[in-house]
């Protein structure tokens, strides 16, 4: 059973946050009297800082460095943060729920655009983000993905989690010769500025590209991209943050809100 009406994004850092805009569009047309604040929240302190919550709260969203402490913290775990090993969401009670809707917040974003399935993929860039963009790649239909990484040793953690997803992954360095692909998730961090010379291959050979950044936007990236769409990551956190609403009011990611399409233009607008 969920508690109390106080709900907040913790990260570090967290000034530059919008969920608290999209959270108080949603509460507003729901008519929940629910408050959301922003709190900054080191990875060290993470957990004691969880334990010293009382009943008046109902639930966390999470941004980094926070997602794999509250992995840790959860006492349960949904289909997607169990195999991404991260949780963006925590649903507050007797026993601690962990979920994570960036996978879901992908999806929805890709299919927003027009993208119901693809077959081949590549992935820009190799941490927790990735590992979202992967399952979400997954989830509608990929069986191809390659990942190109500043350092692709670091990228072992996808290649046991595409055995488990039944995707042949393959992982190359950035500059690498490139071969076609049906669309493009860069899952780098905001203001990441490839060479010149490495973009131009990608992006004549990449497809679609969807970017997780999108401040500032266009990203360097999207910018380079050419005549092929770009696309915000505006639509990850709007349709992420949905999915951590019907948590916080549900206590499962895929009940629809009351009226949904009235509370994800509200939201849309306060982006």
């Amino acid at each position: 059973m969920t508690r109390g009406s106080r709900l907040a994004v913790w990260g570090d850092p967290i000034a530059h946050s919008r969920s608290p805009a999209l959270h108080a569009a949603a509460y507003a047309v729901l008519g929940l009297e629910w408050s959301y604040e922003r709190l900054r929240v080191a990875e060290a302190a993470f957990a004691e800082t969880v334990a010293s919550l009382d009943d008046t709260w109902r639930g966390l969203s999470l941004t980094m460095p926070l997602k794999e402490e509250a992995f840790r913290v959860a006492e349960s775990h949904d289909r997607h943060a169990e195999l991404t090993g991260v949780v963006n969401t925590l649903l507050l009670g007797e026993r601690i729920a962990g979920f994570n809707t960036d996978v879901g917040g992908i999806v929805d974003a890709l299919v927003e655009h027009g993208v119901h399935e693809v077959e081949n993929v590549r992935l820009l860039g190799a941490g927790a983000t990735a590992a979202s963009a992967l399952v979400a790649m997954a989830d509608l239909g990929a069986r191809r993905v390659e990942v190109r990484a500043r350092r692709p040793e670091r990228a072992e953690h996808l290649r046991a989690l595409a055995a488990r997803l039944d995707l042949d992954l393959s992982v190359t360095a950035f500059a690498a010769p490139a071969g076609q692909t049906d669309l493009t998730i860069a899952s780098l961090p905001g203001g990441t500025v490839l060479p010149e010379d490495v973009v131009a291959p990608l992006a004549r050979t990449g497809g679609a590209l969807f970017d997780v950044a999108y401040a500032p936007w266009p990203s360097a990236l999207a910018a380079a991209w050419g005549e092929a769409p770009a696309i915000s990551g505006l639509g990850m956190l709007l349709h992420q943050a949905v999915r951590q609403i019907r948590i916080f009011l549900h206590a499962d990611p895929a009940a629809l809100l009351p009226d949904e399409p009235a509370v994800l233009s509200a939201m849309r607008a306060a982006l």
